[in-house]
């Protein structure tokens, strides 16, 4: 017999907020109704306010981020257009792969797994590109496969530093919501997310921002487009409809998860995720024999924690061990780390308690696959950080 309750630990999707869940337990309605502009318009202001953004357009396609990758690419380039990319982990390695099966020329770095993008030689790049041959800058801004998160106001600096007119595209799939971003002071151009990371929503409801710039091109663009494209969206959207059938019960998800969001306030959310990923750091750097798949602080994510385990022991099992005995799902190793690493996601609705639990199944877990782990070290040590943080937290409130 299984008690209680099954714990979620993997990078999304995440827990769902009992508010959320509730709002969505509707029944379905006419989503050509009069009044269906009530619900869906001011959702994208909202969304505009999580990115920090204000002017531009917010577009929302039932889907993954995925789609909204596609999307961007296709709306905005055209076959043959040279991009610089940079390739750390699984999901900027599929960015790559995308953009090069669109027909893309892509100018790809392929930078250890555990770093990111590589600033330094995305300057030079565009510094020598006279030219200005290279149409477009990606960066990943948290590679969720390896717990890496990248400085994307250094690659708008470094654009800026080589007066390059470059249109800059963020991943934000498992940061925006969760880890401090700004479109309008970074000037991005087009930033993707995704319903099931910092929105706490179930996926199938991918986010895309896009710039006046962006919109710009998006006119001339000749790539082959049709579900995702721009045009037919901004026929519909300004009135609160949509060119085919949304995804309406996300829609009122998502109104009551950007009502916590404002409720919280982005500043109190980017606090707390930092100081919970500290918390489950800690609790690993406890663990003997495991680190960090980021190979730096620089790199650390607030969102997503990928542990490397001794060379001895298989993540897999360890994984295996977490879902079967302790009713913990984590995060798999993908591409290259897997059976290397697991993962703990530590974004969303989740607080101290939640990360002592998974670090404590985690522990279980990774005693039952061999690992030579000291019972109780890595909570103990996310114990002293949640209670000497929140002390500090508490008297700059008094103050």
């Amino acid at each position: 017999m299984k008690n209680g309750q099954s714990h979620l630990f993997i990078p999304g999707p995440t827990n769902i907020p009992d508010r959320v869940r509730r709002a969505m337990n509707v029944p379905m309605e006419d989503m050509r109704a009069p009044d269906f502009g009530d619900l869906t318009k001011p959702l994208f202001k909202g969304l505009k306010r999580v990115y920090q953004m204000t002017s531009g357009r917010m577009f929302m396609f039932p889907g993954s981020g995925t789609g909204a990758w596609e999307s961007a690419i296709t709306n905005t380039l055209n076959p043959g257009d040279r991009v610089l990319m940079s390739s750390f982990g699984q999901f900027s390695h599929l960015w790559v792969d995308m953009a090069r099966r669109l027909g893309l020329d892509v100018h790809c770095i392929d930078v250890d797994w555990g770093k990111g993008v590589p600033v330094a030689q995305y300057a030079e790049i565009l510094a020598a590109d006279k030219a200005h041959a290279i149409k477009a800058v990606f960066a990943t801004q948290n590679e969720t496969a390896t717990g890496v998160t990248s400085d994307v106001a250094g690659v708008r600096a470094a654009l800026d530093a080589s007066n390059h007119p470059a249109m800059l595209y963020v991943d934000g799939v498992s940061s925006i919501g969760s880890i401090d971003f700004r479109f309008d002071e970074w000037g991005v151009d087009l930033a993707v997310a995704g319903s099931q990371k910092g929105f706490m929503l179930p996926a199938g409801l991918s986010m895309l921002g896009v710039s006046d710039k962006a919109l710009e091109a998006s006119k001339t663009a000749g790539m082959p487009r049709c579900y995702f494209a721009f045009e037919d969206m901004l026929k519909l959207n300004d009135d609160g409809y949509f060119p085919y059938t949304p995804p309406t019960q996300l829609f009122h998800g998502l109104r009551e998860s950007l009502a916590l969001i404002e409720e919280e306030g982005l500043v109190n959310i980017f606090a707390r995720h930092k100081r919970l990923a500290e918390g489950v750091r800690r609790g690993i750097f406890a663990w003997e024999g495991c680190r960090l798949c980021a190979q730096d602080r620089q790199w650390h994510s607030d969102t997503v924690s990928a542990i490397v385990v001794p060379d001895t022991i298989d993540a897999r099992d360890v994984i295996r061990f977490g879902y079967d005995r302790y009713r913990t799902s984590f995060g798999s190793g993908l591409g290259k780390v897997m059976g290397k690493v697991f993962r703990i996601g530590h974004l969303g609705d989740l607080n101290e308690v939640m990360c002592l639990a998974a670090l404590a199944s985690a522990e279980m877990a990774l005693h039952d696959a061999g690992a030579n782990v000291e019972l109780g070290s890595g909570v103990a040590a996310a114990q002293d950080w949640f209670l000497s943080s929140n002390a500090v937290a508490i008297g700059v409130a008094a103050e």
